[in-house]
């Protein structure tokens, strides 16, 4: 009982070690530059899931959408105990038009028969108040603070579902495969920070709007044509 007892220990501390590497991997000294890169990386990343033709549900509900979650990469790697982490940004629903981007960091960790390292694109669909209440706080847990559901892909595009997110993942050209149930999101102030030239909360990038960056209108501009059916 003992030996099981320790060894459930050094997994949990070998679990949050791999989380905090994640979230350590992506606050390494933001600039301007690197920030404007993942910004360029997430329009890319939208894009491609907007003009793949399995995606009619995606594009039918978008416009539904408060705010669109997206992660160029999300990196799962590990044997026994592993983890997942990466980035995102965010834009929300302005009236007929989106504002943002604002920073997020993404870190999750997972005990099972794993081996190898798989990166994964996401984009995720922010369907309720309280999904966007949630990312203008610190840090939630998709799953745990807010419902979450895997959006449907081809002959599933009629599925009606109710979830706070819907969210799509997809590795090697392959949708799903990756389990964000319980996957942290938490604001990357060093990020805003850099993107914006002075520190910035989701707040003040998404609601009052008193921090701006033209060249994030690059992103919001794909949401628009989504909506408006302009691929």
């Amino acid at each position: 009982m003992l030996k099981a007892i320790h060894t459930t220990s050094r997994l949990t501390v070998l679990l949050a070690a791999v989380a905090a590497l994640g979230l350590a991997a992506c606050a390494s000294q933001p600039t301007r530059d690197e920030t404007q890169a993942r910004v360029d990386a997430a329009r890319t990343t939208l894009d491609n899931f907007v003009r793949d033709p399995d995606m009619r549900w995606f594009r039918d509900h978008v416009g539904r959408a408060k705010a669109v979650l997206i992660s160029p990469q999300i990196v799962q790697a590990g044997f026994i105990v592993g983890g997942s982490g990466g980035s995102a940004v965010l834009i929300s629903r302005n009236g007929d038009a989106w504002a943002g981007p604002a920073f997020y960091r993404i870190a999750a960790g997972s005990i099972g028969l794993q081996a190898g390292a798989q990166a994964s694109e996401m984009v995720a669909l922010v369907m309720s108040e309280k999904g966007v209440n949630s990312l203008l706080s610190t840090s939630f847990k998709l799953g745990g603070d807010v419902s979450v559901a895997a959006g449907p892909v081809g002959a599933g595009a009629g599925a009606e579902i109710n979830a706070d997110m819907i969210v799509y993942t997809r590795s090697r050209g392959l949708y799903g495969g990756l389990n964000l149930d319980g996957t942290v999101i938490s604001v990357d102030d060093g990020r805003n920070h850099a993107y914006y030239g002075r520190a910035a909360t989701p707040v003040d990038i998404l609601i009052t709007h008193s921090v701006s960056n033209p060249h994030g209108q690059t992103l919001a501009r794909v949401a628009s044509n989504a909506v408006n059916g302009d691929q």
